[in-house]
């Protein structure tokens, strides 16, 4: 069940629930309109996100805390929409502090060890075959949201999980694909493992932040998601910091600096414009999860993941490889079966409401 069907049991009894008064309110057209907003957010900026953290490691950088702590350090600049908020829906959860305080740290743990993963995977993976692999992402969040979310798996998104599982398997089997960094065959399948448990923790993350707007914080605006956004990104945030200097590697980020092709200042560019593309493609991908649920986000940000590897095999020459070919459309098939499933589904909530009206 959908989040438009949702809307339609709790528009028959709205007096009885308030999980999501600002959506009931919303024309279909301004549904819409938000929808391909934040589609719009997540796929353009997740897409250079990963291509500036693939840039970074080719032109010297190597601090795998650095590349962990610009995914989250982004976040002060969320600061602007929540005050542009009204003061009503900027915030007010019926949660309590306390509650909401554990939400926010687990939840911030948890993505600080997410994105040291992938810090990980993409230093050991070309950024194509690190795309492909994320697409697994998808095929975790089904599962995930069966069981927390109360989701149906139709015969389609099976298909689809099926195609999307196989697909990761022909990367990480891949004998002509090797590790850009200069690795042996064994440092590419820990980047692909790596990647994959990195994608398993995305996808349980998604559903967890939907089951905590649906059952526990109960107040779902748009100021809760970017709050949850901000919280989160600090806990995580202050993760990285603590493991660059307990690492030892902020020792050598003047050398690193000095030392990158680029020169200094493509070098703060680069962290930069990184920092800023995946706090923007969380918002996206939070959004989504307050407008339609977990899994349309998580498939909204599997397909930026399979466009990035042709923009990743265009700016970086990665090898294509047959296996890479195959792999790229099964995932392209798997994700499409996903997206039709979606319109099947919105076609339905459409018949129901034409029922109604009659």
């Amino acid at each position: 069940m959908d989040v438009e069907e949702l809307m339609l049991i709790k528009e028959e009894d709205e007096g009885s629930s308030q999980v999501r008064p600002q959506l009931m309110k919303l024309k279909r057209s301004q549904w819409w309109l938000f929808v391909f907003i934040s589609i719009f957010f997540l796929i353009s900026a997740q897409a250079v996100a990963v291509l500036l953290g693939r840039f970074y490691y080719n032109e010297g950088g190597n601090s795998k805390w650095i590349s962990t702590l610009v995914q989250t350090v982004g976040f002060p600049i969320l600061y602007l929409p929540l005050c542009l908020l009204p003061a009503s829906h900027s915030s007010s959860s019926s949660c309590c502090f306390k509650t909401l305080f554990w939400i926010y740290l687990s939840l911030g743990l948890a993505i600080g060890l997410d994105n040291l993963l992938y810090s990980y995977g993409l230093l050991l993976l070309s950024a194509s075959a690190y795309s492909l692999i994320c697409v697994t992402q998808l095929v975790f969040n089904a599962i995930f949201s069966c069981f927390i979310n109360s989701q149906k798996i139709s015969l389609l998104i099976g298909i689809s999980v099926s195609l999307l599982t196989i697909s990761a398997g022909m990367i990480a089997l891949d004998d002509d694909s090797e590790s850009p960094s200069g690795g042996s065959k064994w440092s590419y399948l820990i980047g692909v493992w790596l990647t994959l448990l990195a994608s398993l923790i995305y996808s349980l993350q998604l559903s967890l932040m939907q089951y905590s707007f649906e059952e526990i914080i109960k107040k779902e605006t748009f100021g809760m998601v970017i709050e949850m956004q901000i919280y989160t990104s600090l806990v995580a945030s202050i993760v990285s910091v603590i493991g660059l200097f307990a690492s030892g590697e902020w020792k050598m980020l003047t050398t690193e600096m000095e030392e990158f092709h680029k020169g200094q200042v493509m070098y703060v560019l680069t962290l930069v414009g990184t920092a800023i593309s995946w706090q923007l493609g969380s918002v996206g991908a939070v959004a989504l999860i307050f407008l339609v649920s977990s899994l349309f986000s998580n498939l909204i940000g599997t397909l930026s993941l399979v466009v990035t590897p042709l923009a990743a095999i265009l700016v970086f020459h990665d090898k294509l490889t047959e296996g890479k070919i195959v792999a790229m459309l099964m995932a392209f098939l798997g994700v499409a079966l996903y997206m039709y499933q979606n319109y099947l589904d919105d076609l339905k909530v459409q018949s129901s409401r034409e029922t109604q009206a009659h």
